[in-house]
């Protein structure tokens, strides 16, 4: 059978037309012979990540993004991707759209987890934005940025207030104070240089004084080290026994031993004194108003009365 021109014209633009569709899908990371496994993951934002970009794991390429469309009416994001290796992993993986930068754009990967139902084409992993460059120099820069706003409004507000308190008046009087400071440093230099030459003519009697601090201190020192050649055990210890037998005095007071603590403690001994106090009291008394009857003065003589007792008497 004969093909005519037609017909090889034909054939030659259908193979044409299919390595232009294989050729485009390899390049794009698509293997259009392989069976390949649809995943899903929802967003709230995915700037950056376009139709096409790479799907790694583990920063191997195995798919890349087929579909970016609204979910719902509140924004939400479904992502579609195809994976073309056959790595098992778990329901539970993370598909995380990571990268982004001045020029490159974002790509997804998926960060396998192991344990579990293994992930089957149709199912949604878990979605999740890592920072990017851009997003991790916004946040760096950003509280830099408001940090250096208000420095320089505060700069700005602190020049204001130097212009508004540095008017005419205000400059004068700095004139006039650093004047007189300079009058003031003059001065100083006047009694700095009084006290040089008094310390000049005054040099002799200064050296005496230090000679005679100098002698003094050797005079302590030699006071210091004949202290300390004291035999200071001795000391204490004589002072400990004379504490001791103060201590044993007044144990011995307190016990009635001796005179002086039966004087101290024996009730008896002043009940006596006490007693004999009273009758010497008494005797005084009745010489004081009785005293013919102590002492007789007679020339001739006369007999003795008999003893009244007075009415006056203390007993």
């Amino acid at each position: 059978m004969k093909l005519t021109r037609e017909v090889k014209t034909a054939l030659l633009v259908i193979v044409a037309i299919i390595l232009l569709v294989f050729g485009y899908s390899f390049l794009k990371g698509n293997n259009l012979l392989e069976s390949n496994r649809t995943f899903y993951a929802v967003y709230d934002n995915v700037e950056g990540l376009a139709k096409s970009s790479k799907v790694t794991i583990n920063g191997l390429q195995v798919g890349t993004v087929t579909d970016i469309k609204f979910l719902n009416e509140k924004g939400k994001l479904l992502v579609s991707m195809t994976v073309q290796n056959d790595f098992a992993f778990s329901e539970n993986s993370i598909a995380q759209v990571y990268g982004g930068g001045i020029i490159g754009g974002k790509s997804m990967a998926i960060i396998p987890k192991y344990g579990g139902e293994l992930a089957k084409s149709g199912d949604t992993l878990q979605g999740e934005i890592d920072e990017g460059l851009l997003e991790l120099v916004n946040n760096r820069l950003t509280p830099l940025q408001k940090k250096l706003e208000n420095t320089v409004t505060s700069a700005d507000s602190l020049l204001t207030g130097f212009n508004q308190v540095l008017d005419k008046d205000t400059r004068e009087n700095l004139k006039g104070s650093i004047k007189q400071l300079n009058e003031t440093m003059t001065s100083f230099k006047g009694v700095a240089a009084s006290m040089d030459n008094l310390l000049a003519e005054n040099s002799n009697k200064l050296d005496r004084t230090f000679t005679n601090l100098d002698k003094t201190s050797q005079n302590f020192s030699k006071f210091s080290d004949t202290l300390a050649q004291v035999n200071m055990n001795k000391l204490v210890k004589d002072f400990e026994h004379v504490i001791a037998d103060f201590q044993q005095i007044s144990t011995d007071l307190n016990n009635g031993k001796g005179t002086a603590g039966k004087l101290l403690n024996d009730e008896s001994v002043y009940n006596n004194l006490d007693n004999a106090t009273r009758q010497l009291e008494e005797l005084l008394q009745d010489i004081k108003l009785n005293p013919k009857r102590y002492v007789h003065f007679s020339v001739f003589g006369k007999n003795n009365t008999k003893y009244k007792k007075p009415k006056d008497s203390l007993k």
